[in-house]
């Protein structure tokens, strides 16, 4: 792939033996300096496609004592991340990276600043906040790195980025790397980017081969119950219960902690349970990332805040407690399992309300979710079991059946809304190749 003897020593010590698609198709067009957008999904080894090249260009002097690469993530979580990602790749080098996020004292981190790291990884917020103190500067940027772009932009961060983008050298390179390319990242795409070459890997990729799939219908009130007997069925090296609120995250969390001290763990995994959510301190979500990470939590209980760009490989179960409220945001989840080929399995409960939005999900993804159940478990409280009212269909032509949605009005009504259009096309480049169907 063009990479050097130096940077391919880092690669084989680092364990990486085989490049992902995503790796072989961007690495070698980001070593020629050109802009590249690059359009796939987490946990196909898109932070290495970046690191590996940024690396490459510390190799030779740069023109300052300045940073000579930024690289902007959605979230503090990420930003540890690629972090340790530039660490591990970079061992041996004197090649330093710093990373600035909000939620940790400023001081250390111009203390860090100050011995002139060759690399910045930060949150958009915070590397604003260190520009206007004169904390950090990028007269001798050479290379600008925008990753998981549509979390940023959907989260508010635009005129932050926009702020900073316009600070930065007009003879940067800039590479954007985005699961979704919606009209808002285009439109970032063309104002800051040169004739950027569009590289779309996400085709193919949003049925989640390697994930075993399924659902549970389940009356709200009875969920807790039913996650405990999952729990036990199932007996996962490691989970992550997602939750669509903060509050709820933190009232599982603390059901799930009274379980543990009842009962414990005969398995001989540990069983330890830990919550992250973004109104926890900084210092209590990172040392539940890390706990997670190095295998001391079992049980990670998170909103969406993890859903994106998080990588724990040793993820071998995914539970959706709360159904997403929008179908990325089920891929996203699910993602967080079967990380780079493994094998990985996601539940999720459906009360009989939501079974038009597990429909959709089912379009979204082009495939159908099993239905499981655990025996001897009342899904329902003094009442008959019921199938949720969900659409017929069969494995092909999910798409063509969005009319049969129409007894539902919000269903109805989001179907009939108008495929978005491919990152080529946004840009202006020409046909764009054959999408999923959107129906959110």
């Amino acid at each position: 792939m063009g990479l050097s003897d130096a940077t391919m020593a880092a690669v084989d010590r680092a364990g990486y033996t085989t490049p992902t698609p995503v790796q072989a198709g961007l690495i070698p067009r980001a070593l020629t300096g050109i802009d590249v957008l690059g359009q796939a999904r987490t946990g196909t080894g898109k932070t290495a496609s970046f690191v590996l090249p940024i690396l490459e260009r510390m190799l030779h002097p740069g023109r300052g004592g300045g940073p000579r690469a930024l690289v902007l993530v959605p979230t503090r979580e990420l930003a540890v991340q690629v972090r340790d990602e530039f660490e591990k790749l970079a061992h041996g080098s004197k090649i330093h990276c710093v990373a600035v996020y909000g939620g940790k004292p400023i001081k250390g981190q111009i203390d860090k600043l100050a011995k002139h790291p060759a690399v910045i990884v930060g949150t958009p917020g915070r590397v604003l906040d260190h520009m206007s103190r004169g904390t950090l500067t990028f007269s001798d940027l050479e290379i600008v790195t925008l990753d998981e772009a549509d979390r940023m932009l959907d989260i508010g961060f635009r005129p932050d980025i926009e702020k900073i983008l316009r600070r930065c050298p007009e003879s940067r390179q800039t590479l954007l790397l985005s699961a979704t390319v919606p009209a808002p990242v285009a439109k970032l795409a063309t104002r800051y980017m040169r004739n950027p070459e569009i590289l779309d890997f996400s085709v193919n990729e949003l049925a989640v081969e390697t994930i075993e799939q399924a659902y549970f219908t389940v009356e709200p009130v009875r969920k807790f119950d039913l996650l405990e007997r999952l729990l036990e069925r199932e007996n996962p090296r490691q989970v992550i219960v997602f939750c669509r609120t903060k509050r709820g995250t933190d009232k599982i969390f603390e059901r799930l902690s009274r379980r543990r001290s009842r009962h414990a763990s005969q398995s001989g995994h540990p069983d330890e349970v830990a919550c992250i959510h973004g109104d926890l301190p900084q210092g209590a979500r990172d040392r539940a990332m890390k706990q997670f990470r190095d295998g001391t939590v079992r049980i990670l209980v998170a909103t969406d805040v993890v859903g994106r760009g998080i990588d724990v490989s040793g993820v071998s179960h995914i539970i959706n407690y709360d159904i997403p409220e929008f179908c990325d945001d089920y891929v996203h989840r699910v993602g967080r399992t079967g990380r780079m080929g493994r094998e990985g399995v996601a539940y999720t409960f459906v009360s009989p309300e939501e079974g038009p939005q597990l429909t959709r999900i089912e379009m979204r993804i082009e495939r159908l979710l099993k239905r499981d159940e655990i025996a001897g478990f009342e899904a329902f409280d003094r009442r008959p079991k019921t199938e949720l009212p969900r659409v017929a269909v069969g494995e092909s032509g999910l798409a063509a059946k969005v009319g049969a949605l129409v007894a539902d009005e919000a269903a109805a009504e989001e179907a009939a809304a108008p495929k978005k259009p491919s990152a080529a096309a946004l840009l202006g480049k020409g046909r764009a190749p054959k999408r999923h169907r959107r129906a959110l």
